[in-house]
């Protein structure tokens, strides 16, 4: 049986070369979420199961908390210890952290943009010239863009005692300030925490209105778990993501408008940017798109867009014509040049 020249020490952590790099390895097993078998490690390692279980004393001199688990579909598993030991990190997981951790510094959640550009900084501190390089490479020539200023911040507490809230499975109780602005108290059941884009949500049961709801973490108050707990649920359709995403598309929105172009159907749905928005046939070559959204200037942006596909006409509500006018008047300064400017709009107001 081959012998191995290890020294180790409780205070220095000094053992060979070669073992030094075994331990390593088998912390990198071990640090996967998974309960593994002594027979399998030691395969894994090509050492005998006498040497790994050696290998397991010293992770533990070390201060990592393996666990053993006995029986038959026992093994090994790293748990929760006091304190967090140096993790072990392959070079793809080096550069994941690394790239994560960039993406992160834009989050809008507050304070964590801050404490990700510090963890960063230490990785980079750490990693050797090869992964610097490769990571550096990656990060330097990222580039990301913001559709336009975001003022929302969500704070990192609703965040986390929400989620604890969904694994838990005990209900919540927040203020929640509603689009309209109106100020709202509600206990809930919360399924799953959502993020979509910069904005972050929470899919839950609505106590009080017996519903699901949706909810944006950036307009809840502090949350105070109600001290009730509840059977899992499963949300509509099983998917969170997806429920939360058909709930913002599908929810009321108070202006509407439909634009009539003089387009065939099939054209205009090759030209039209939006599959949320409706197009229909309106005979004789012409075609009608109908969009809803939550303000009249959001429209504006719909309708100077089919003006510049098409001759249109227009069924909106009153002062969206008003808007419209205020549009092209800048336009036209910017241009120094009226004949730019749409002159195929015909509109006509309503009140619907």
């Amino acid at each position: 049986m081959r012998t191995e020249s290890v020294r180790i020490s409780m205070h220095t952590g000094e053992m060979s070369i070669d073992a030094t790099e075994r331990i390593f390895g088998l912390l990198s097993l071990l640090q996967t979420p998974r309960l593994w078998s002594g027979p399998e490690l030691a395969e894994r390692l090509n050492v005998t199961v006498r040497t790994l279980r050696r290998d397991i004393d010293r992770l533990r001199l070390l201060g990592y908390p393996v666990d053993s688990v006995p029986g038959r579909d026992g093994g090994y598993r790293l748990g929760a210890g006091k304190n967090m030991p140096p993790l072990v990190l392959d070079d793809d997981e080096a550069v994941a952290i690394a790239i994560g951790l960039r993406l992160g510094a834009r989050t809008s959640l507050t304070g964590i943009g801050e404490s990700s550009q510090r963890a960063l900084a230490k990785i980079e501190q750490l990693l050797p010239d090869r992964l610097g390089r490769r990571i550096g490479a990656i990060t330097t020539n990222l580039s990301t863009y913001d559709w336009g200023p975001d003022q929302t911040s969500i704070d990192v507490e609703v965040l986390a005692t929400l989620a604890q809230g969904c694994r838990d499975c005990e209900e919540m109780r927040f203020d929640y300030r509603r689009a309209d602005g109106e100020a709202t108290e509600r206990l809930v059941r919360p399924h799953r925490v959502v993020a979509l884009g910069r904005r972050w949500y929470v899919a839950a049961w609505d106590v009080r209105r017996d519903d699901w709801r949706t909810f944006r973490l950036d307009r809840i108050g502090s949350v105070i778990p109600a001290g009730v707990r509840f059977d899992p649920l499963v949300v509509p359709g099983g998917d969170a993501a997806t429920f939360v995403a058909n709930s913002i598309e599908n929810r009321p929105k108070p202006f509407g408008v439909t634009v009539t172009l003089h387009l065939d159907t099939e054209t205009c749905r090759e030209r039209w940017p939006s599959m949320a928005d409706r197009i229909e046939s309106a005979g004789r070559g012409l075609s009608s798109v109908s969009t809803f959204q939550d303000s009249v200037d959001q429209l504006v942006g719909f309708v100077m867009y089919a003006a510049r596909i098409a001759p249109i006409e227009v069924d909106g509500p009153p002062e969206l014509a008003e808007r419209l006018s205020i549009a092209n008047r800048r336009i036209a300064l910017a241009l120094d040049d009226s004949e730019h400017l749409p002159d195929h709009i015909d509109f006509e107001p309503t009140d619907a």
